[in-house]
């Protein structure tokens, strides 16, 4: 049977209950577009969010007390960050429509499919690409590029384009025509 009673998401019971009204209402639909609100939401739930932060419609956050954002992100639509563990996103980094950035797996050599969680860090400048898949406990490096239906399973080097599934390096980004 399975089994996670030796996880703590973080927060009582009433807090997440509230914020699953809020996540349904506010994010995972198509009622607020607006991106202050949407961010201010995030902190009143204990998230830390940056300025000129973009949070599209249908985007799905498990616990924004385990969510740093950093400044001009862009979230796109239908997004899934799950959270149950720390997710920290840098400054100018674009997580596309459709992608999945997890914290948690199961042990599937256990009986009780034991719950493994495991923080996931995206670095400055990166880009996860749409229906893309960062695994719990990755690091994005600084100006790593994860290609649309990519599943990284291993940390990404910076500057560097990574492709397929699992995603392996395939070559440097090289961003033209920027001052970094």
């Amino acid at each position: 049977m399975y089994d996670n009673r030796g996880f703590n998401p973080g927060a009582s019971f009433v807090k997440r209950a509230l914020w699953y009204m809020v996540n349904a209402v506010f994010f995972d639909s198509y009622l607020l577009t607006n991106h202050a609100v949407k961010s201010a939401l995030l902190v009143l739930f204990g998230g830390s969010v940056g300025k000129g932060v973009v949070i599209k419609p249908k985007v799905k956050i498990k616990y924004p007390w385990n969510l740093t954002v950093g400044d001009n992100v862009w979230i796109g639509e239908g997004a899934w960050i799950d959270n149950l563990v720390k997710v920290a996103i840098g400054d100018d980094v674009c997580v596309s429509q459709g992608a999945c950035v997890m914290t948690g797996s199961h042990d599937y050599k256990k009986p009780a499919f034991d719950l493994i969680v495991k923080p996931v860090i995206i670095g400055d400048g990166a880009w996860i690409g749409a229906k893309a898949i960062v695994c719990p406990g990755v690091t994005v490096g600084s100006h790593g590029v994860v290609t649309a239906g990519s599943v990284l399973t291993t940390d990404a080097l910076p500057y560097t384009v990574y492709q397929g599934n699992p995603a392996a390096a395939k070559r440097m980004r090289e961003i033209s025509g920027a001052a970094l």
